[in-house]
């Protein structure tokens, strides 16, 4: 995301603290929340779904066409206790997850059309046939419609090859390796070269780094795509990209719903998930993200009201390094690759738990580097050298307990 809109900006940077203080004072005591979204605004709600009374007897602002209340579903009832294990067990099931071995595939659609689509207010979809092998190794053709997505991966500056959504209908996909996924994020490799592809799997490896410190994050699946042009006559070349879970299924895992609850304080989220949140996007580098704003995070709820930060789209961290990343300068940093702590403030006593399994878990994070598929040498030298500079830290408690107080906040959140 090259550009982000000002707004987004202003609340993901470093200056939207100051500028929330006094909105997380008033949460602190009484934690009202505005139902709007950046996509799709609401009632403002208290708790879990409830309506306020400051809101009673006004109209809702109208959904966008084809959108959902983020909020609504939390105030249906929920499932009992056996349909929320039944639901996460399949979720943890899904074939697509099931192995770590690259996906091939050939999409093939009216490319050009779709990568003329940059307005991110568009929700124009183009149909597309996927072709891929079953476990017998016979050829499974599977109707798919495509839509771009994004943002600023979206602006033709920035990429010449739009991220997509991929949907399916449940009957074209029972049975093969998608069987249960209904909508799923690709990442592509916004241009047209090896040298992009390498981005996707150092992406690819973010993702599976927080999946291996917490399961509160999301799965994803690496593929090689062939993107076949329908309306030309070209010779397609295979390229990495990546399958990321869908919001749902992350949440069935944890036995909850998505709430889209934006501008919640710190004090509102179960402790040891948002402590590993934020750690980890230390740890990769990640500052492009923002609770208060829910840009590039989910938050999941369970019935008895708990909330869980999970963040994607690591695109914009040190670990990654993207050509076009840059830095937030309001944040103090002049370079991705500088790591800079958002979290809350926390004593070395409480950090220790965390830092000490981190410490352990040292060696199988390097292992992750060494497994992932045709990366350069370069690419797999620059993320070695990336986490062994934090693993450095997080070794000498000094120094890690004073990257941390140095920018942690005290109260509220960001």
């Amino acid at each position: 995301m090259a550009r982000r809109s000002a707004s987004v900006r202003r609340l993901a940077g470093g200056g939207a603290v100051a500028a929330l203080v006094g909105f997380l004072l008033a949460a602190m005591a009484n934690p009202v929340a505005s139902a709007a979204s950046r996509s799709t605004p609401g009632p403002a709600v208290s708790g879990l779904g409830q309506v306020s009374s400051g809101q009673a007897g006004k109209t809702p602002a109208a959904k966008a066409p084809g959108k959902k209340d983020p909020l609504a579903r939390l105030s249906e009832p929920w499932p009992d206790a056996e349909q929320l294990a039944s639901s996460r067990v399949a979720a943890e099931n899904r074939p697509l997850f099931g192995s770590d071995e690259p996906l091939a595939f050939t999409l093939t659609a009216d490319f050009a059309a779709i990568n003329r689509e940059r307005d991110e207010t568009s929700t124009r979809r183009f149909p597309a046939v996927m072709q891929t092998q079953d476990d017998g190794g016979s050829t499974v053709s599977i109707p798919v419609q495509l839509s771009a997505r994004g943002h600023a991966r979206r602006n033709v500056l920035v990429c010449s090859v739009v991220p997509l959504r991929l949907e399916f209908s449940k009957k074209d996909v029972k049975g093969t390796v998608l069987d249960g996924q209904r909508e799923l994020k690709l990442v592509t490799n916004c241009q047209n070269d090896r040298y992009y592809e390498q981005y996707v799997l150092s992406e690819y490896l973010a993702y599976r780094l927080y999946a291996l410190l917490t399961p509160k994050s999301f799965r994803t699946r690496l593929v090689t795509a062939t993107y076949v042009d329908s309306a030309r006559n070209k010779t397609p070349v295979p390229r990495y990209g990546m399958l990321v879970e869908h919001d749902d299924d992350l949440a069935r895992r944890l036995e909850g719903r998505i709430a889209g609850l934006p501008k919640r304080p710190f004090m509102a989220f179960d402790q040891d998930a948002l402590t590993w949140m934020f750690l980890v996007q230390f740890m990769i580098g990640n500052t492009d993200y923002s609770i208060m704003a829910l840009h590039n995070i989910r938050i999941v709820s369970d019935r008895r009201g708990t909330l869980y930060p999970v963040g994607y789209d690591f695109d914009y961290s040190g670990l990654v390094n993207t050509g076009y990343a840059v830095a937030d300068k309001r944040l103090g940093i002049y370079s991705v690759r500088e790591r800079l702590y958002r979290g809350p403030c926390r004593t070395a006593r409480e950090f220790e738990p965390f830092l000490a399994t981190l410490r352990a878990r040292g060696s199988d994070m390097l292992a992750l580097v060494d497994a992932i598929p045709d990366a350069t040498p370069g690419t797999r030298q620059d993320a070695r050298k990336y986490l062994n500079e934090f693993l450095s830290l997080v070794g000498d408690p000094r120094r890690i307990q004073r990257a941390f107080d140095k920018s942690c906040v005290s109260a509220g959140g960001m």
